[in-house]
């Protein structure tokens, strides 16, 4: 018996031990990136062109225009904001094509009558199969701006038919919720002038809320009221400012948002555009790196700190949940499609270092997680809880993830500036910490339950805010590609 109780206590030992271990990989591992990414941010700061450099780009005839395409599903609330900041960004030659994919609300309407449009026949190329259009309308005010209405066929069958319109060579898709800052692009065009290798480029991707937006600009840079925006804006921060930064000067990152990125339109077509998933950012990156292997292509994915894009966060819990579950399907879904890059040395570190660091930090994460939650909640409750693995677990779990926000935040100041006050940094850092008490832990389960719900095309509910008046909200679907 008195073996039996030692076994049994041993083997509680040894669990707390390796879910210790656990935590500390995880957390050792964000604190790697934020550490790699401040060095190097560090030695780019004073490197990067300025404004002044970069508009003197706008006259060589050797920048490459740009097709920007912005897909849209009852985005009525925001589309008006999102399409004039895209029409005065400053670069030498440029489209814009918003994609209506069978909006029900009064987005094409209001598209119609606020910038002038009249119906039009511009042929495409049908290189990519998509749902058919209904029409082509021009705008009279702005000859690069057009609309293409289209039946429903999901954000992923909207972005390929503004790959079948599109007539430049470079292809730049932003949400629709979304505002992209004057020279954004500029900085982004200017990194596929120097490096002729480059297929695609991503941006940082800010949180508006919170945001004053005038005349469709973001003129001040403010943090919300909200505790939950606010925790949403120290996981960005820690995310791009970190771990792509990481990720992509170690030639294995993977993803670029959906919200903000650039890609060689030859090479899309080459891969069959964009495949049908709720992860369709992630999956397309990923698809271009086997198809650049495969093909003995040299090339290089980036992504550049500084061209920044604005776009709303959710601002309620239910919102918030829907899109870290289609978030974590998308991930899985587009693993699971490229498995065969998985640990392999043909495709260099996006598949040694890439591909492992998301399947067992952002896949397996939750999982982790979860039972490091659960086993102290049962340990405390059945008494078997170690005073030295619950100190310890306290200290790694909790106080370590809110070092990591504040240092993501940190760092932010240090390299972009962005927000006005001292204030509104600490702000970001004092409420990013809550993250660890109570929101990880609710979004962790929310992802685990994803991670078996992968089959799931649905795209769920999401609510979108006037762009210009925080307070003025109108509910909204997104995407349903059941449809």
């Amino acid at each position: 018996m008195f073996l039996s109780l030692l076994s049994l206590a041993n083997t509680l030992l040894c669990f707390q031990v390796l879910v210790l271990l656990i935590f500390l990989i995880i957390n050792g591992s964000y604190t790697y990136v934020t550490i790699f990414a401040f060095q190097h941010l560090r030695k780019s700061v004073d490197a990067k062109p300025d404004l002044a450099q970069l508009l003197a780009l706008t006259k060589s005839a050797n920048m490459r225009p740009i097709s920007i395409v912005v897909p849209a599903y009852n985005e009525q609330v925001t589309i008006l904001d999102t399409v004039l900041a895209a029409t005065r960004i400053n670069y030498p030659e440029f489209e814009i094509l918003i994609v209506n994919d069978g909006s029900t609300d009064e987005t094409l309407q209001r598209l119609i009558e606020f910038f002038d449009m009249v119906p039009i026949a511009r042929p495409a190329r049908m290189l990519v199969d998509t749902t058919p259009s209904r029409g082509v309308y021009v705008s009279r005010r702005n000859p690069n701006l057009w609309v293409i209405d289209k039946e429903n066929g999901g954000k992923a069958d909207a972005l390929n038919t503004g790959l079948n319109f599109s007539r430049y060579p470079l292809f730049c898709a932003i949400d629709a919720d979304s505002i992209i800052d004057p020279d954004a692009l500029l900085r982004m065009g200017h990194q596929f002038l120097i490096n002729r290798e480059l297929i695609a480029a991503g941006g940082s991707v800010r949180v508006l809320n919170g945001c004053v937006v005038e005349d469709s600009r973001v003129t001040r840079v403010r943090s919300p009221r909200s505790i939950l925006a606010n925790i949403q804006i120290a996981e960005y921060l820690r995310s791009f400012m970190a771990g792509r930064v990481a990720l992509s000067e170690y030639d294995s990152l993977l993803i670029i948002s959906g919200a903000f990125g650039i890609f060689r339109k030859d090479l899309m077509l080459a891969i069959g555009g964009f495949r049908k998933t709720v992860g369709e950012d992630m999956d397309l990156v990923l698809r271009l790196h086997r198809y650049c292997v495969d093909h003995d292509i040299k090339y290089k994915v980036y992504f550049v700190s500084e061209p920044v894009c604005w776009t709303q966060v959710p601002s309620d819990v239910f919102s918030l949940l829907h899109q870290r579950n289609r978030w974590q399907r998308g991930l899985v879904d587009s693993i699971w499609h490229n498995r065969v890059m998985l640990f392999n040395p043909k495709y260099g570190k996006a598949g040694t270092v890439g591909m492992p660091f998301f399947l067992f930090i952002e896949l397996f994460g939750p999982l982790m997680e979860f039972i490091g939650y659960i086993s102290f909640i049962l340990f405390f409750i059945f008494n078997m809880l170690n005073p030295v693995f619950a100190l310890l677990f306290f200290m790694i779990s909790i106080l370590w993830g809110m070092w990591l926000n504040t240092a993501a935040v940190t760092l932010d100041n240090f390299v972009q500036h962005k927000y006005e006050s001292l204030f509104d940094s600490y702000k970001i850092a004092i409420l990013g910490s809550f993250e660890y008490i109570g929101y990880r832990q609710l979004v962790a389960v929310e992802r685990l339950i994803s991670t078996f719900q992968v089959t799931r095309t649905h795209w769920g509910k999401a609510e979108r805010k006037d762009l210009t008046n925080e307070d003025k909200t109108n509910a909204i679907k997104p995407w349903d590609i059941d449809k």
